[in-house]
């Protein structure tokens, strides 16, 4: 089984309840990923992906393993090169990274992803760390 060829995703741009939908279509599949493309942005000299990875769990000793998977969302913008009269293309990338060892049950997994949900959902500390590198 896999994901589905389309993600529509309702985005909350300004953070303030209202969203918009982007739709996200897959690209190509290789081993162990799928890639998608934004359907409305994305060509062939400015990308706007999402890649999906996963790495299956390894048992050692008496340890079952760890499952792990991740997301990246990866899109080129446009910024001012430090001369100011130039601009040049570099990718905005986000990643969201599992480490889960087998055996934690879906509820625990749900409890940890709605945790990451919640810090990124929090401008007051999202924006600092964002925008100005405060740790």
């Amino acid at each position: 089984m896999s994901l589905k060829e389309t993600i529509d995703l309702e985005v909350d741009v300004l953070n303030d309840g209202d969203t918009v939908s982007e739709e996200l279509i897959r690209f190509e599949s290789p081993l162990n990923r799928s890639v998608y493309i934004a359907s409305s942005t994305h060509s062939l000299v400015s990308k706007d992906q999402l890649t999906f990875y996963r790495t299956f769990p390894k048992p050692t000793g008496n340890f079952n393993g760890v499952a792990k998977c991740s997301f990246k969302f990866s899109k080129d913008m446009l910024v001012n090169a430090p001369d100011s009269m130039t601009t040049v293309k570099a990718p905005l990338i986000v990643e969201v990274s599992f480490s889960i060892p087998v055996g934690a049950t879906p509820a625990q997994t749900l409890v940890a992803r709605q945790r990451a949900l919640a810090l990124l959902d929090d401008d007051s500390i999202m924006g600092p760390l964002c925008d100005q590198q405060m740790v």
